[in-house]
């Protein structure tokens, strides 16, 4: 999820819509049906799909004859329908604690979503099913089913006791970010600057150690660089990115890995999922973003006008007319995908989307779950083998889980 809420992600979404790519997706129709075949032959894992709190954002309520979220509808970035056209069959989904519930309310949410999640499949045992291994996940797809694994984006759900860490694996979570748009009672954030702790807490030290003790992946994403460092030298089982990108791309960013990072990562025998969003995958279009943003909050403030009123309408439809921007495209996703393997190799590099956790932002050609196929096609057209990219789908994420898992058995 990324750190845009109320106004701002408001702002984003009227600024941005509609706009124009940065390159054309791949043409070649002969590598778009081999993609596509590619698709639907491996097992695609993204490690962040946010569909949990964008439904309970919307007041979600599952009912069988209710037609569309999560099965098939034009909101969002995933359903059922577009994840099986373009090759979904393990989302992640993110059991997102803002910070916001920091102050003791973070473990009742996280069940409020895990119950979510667990309601999915429990109404949709043809289409959905729990996925708390690999090999769970693998028979499922032979049955044709979408496995819905959980990853908790936050770890502020522990709330000081390690006995929660047990409690979560059992719930189904395996993987824990530790933290994310503030620091908490585990580690320092990326996007904080109080530094509460110069990286890890004491508390935190224990926390890695006992997701390695029982099982649970441990996620760097969002943390500070200094807690990254430090859980690398703290972890006994190898850690991910779930939904990081490249610093060189967006310099001054730390939310992002820089290269050191990322070669650290390879020793970790970790695995670096990119991140889908614009902000994520281009500093200057970022910062243009940004610029843009504030000139039209300048202008609706001088009007005294707040975005979602009936008269601030009109100026925003003109200003979007008059400020056409560009997004990030399929190619910068493959782009960071590169960097990395030159880096750390083609072991250490998978898919972690942040759908439906980074608005419009999304790069063209990879708007939705329905579009895996063009990530893959351009990797196809830059020389990547049919193993290569089976690696980027899953088996890269793969060899970490079970390492966890048989670190967590001999611990």
């Amino acid at each position: 999820m990324n750190n845009l809420s109320g106004s701002a992600a408001l702002l984003f979404l009227i600024c941005f819509a509609g706009l124009t790519a940065v390159h054309a997706q791949p043409s070649d129709t002969r590598l778009h049906r081999k993609a596509e075949k590619l698709a639907h032959k491996f097992i695609i894992t993204d490690g962040h799909v946010d569909l949990p709190y964008r439904l309970r954002v919307q007041n979600f309520r599952l009912e069988r004859e209710y037609i569309g979220i999560p099965i098939q509808t034009e909101k969002g970035d995933f359903d059922y329908v577009r994840a099986k056209k373009g090759g979904l069959d393990a989302p992640f989904m993110s059991i997102y604690i803002p910070a916001s519930y920091q102050d003791g309310r973070a473990k009742m949410l996280a069940d409020t979503l895990i119950d979510m999640v667990e309601s999915i499949i429990t109404a949709y045992p043809d289409k959905f099913a729990p996925g708390r291994s690999p090999d769970e996940v693998d028979s499922n797809f032979k049955k044709g089913l979408i496995s819905l694994p959980m990853g908790m984006e936050n770890g502020a759900p522990i709330e000081g006791d390690l006995k929660n860490v047990q409690y979560f694996f059992d719930r189904g979570i395996r993987y824990i970010t530790l933290t994310h748009s503030k620091d908490n009672h585990i580690c320092d954030s990326s996007y904080d600057t109080t530094h509460t702790w110069n990286g890890l807490s004491p508390f935190g030290r224990e926390v890695v150690l006992e997701m390695n003790r029982v099982g649970i992946m441990v996620d760097i994403s969002h943390v500070s660089d200094s807690t990254f460092w430090q859980v690398m030298e703290a972890s006994k089982a190898p850690c991910i990115a779930s939904h990081s990108s490249c610093r060189k791309y967006t310099p001054g960013f730390e939310r992002n890995m820089n290269d050191d990072m990322i070669r650290r990562m390879k020793e970790n025998g970790g695995v670096i999922q990119v991140n889908f969003g614009t902000d994520f995958l281009d500093g200057k279009l970022s910062a243009q973003n940004d610029k843009k943003r504030n000139e039209l909050r300048a202008l609706l403030a001088e009007k005294n006008l707040v975005p979602d009123s009936p008269d601030a309408a009109p100026i925003i439809e003109q200003f979007r007319k008059d400020n056409p921007t560009l997004y990030a495209d399929v190619q910068l996703v493959a782009d960071h995908i590169g960097h990395v393997v030159s880096l750390a190799g083609i072991d250490h590099v998978g898919i972690g989307s942040d759908f439906d956790g980074v608005g419009d932002s999304l790069p063209t050609g990879l708007k939705d779950v329905s579009q895996y196929p063009n990530l893959i096609a351009e990797l196809l057209s830059r020389g990547y083998s049919k193993e290569d990219i089976a690696k980027i789908c899953y088996k890269n994420v793969w060899r970490v889980w079970r390492e966890v898992e048989q670190i967590a058995e001999k611990m």
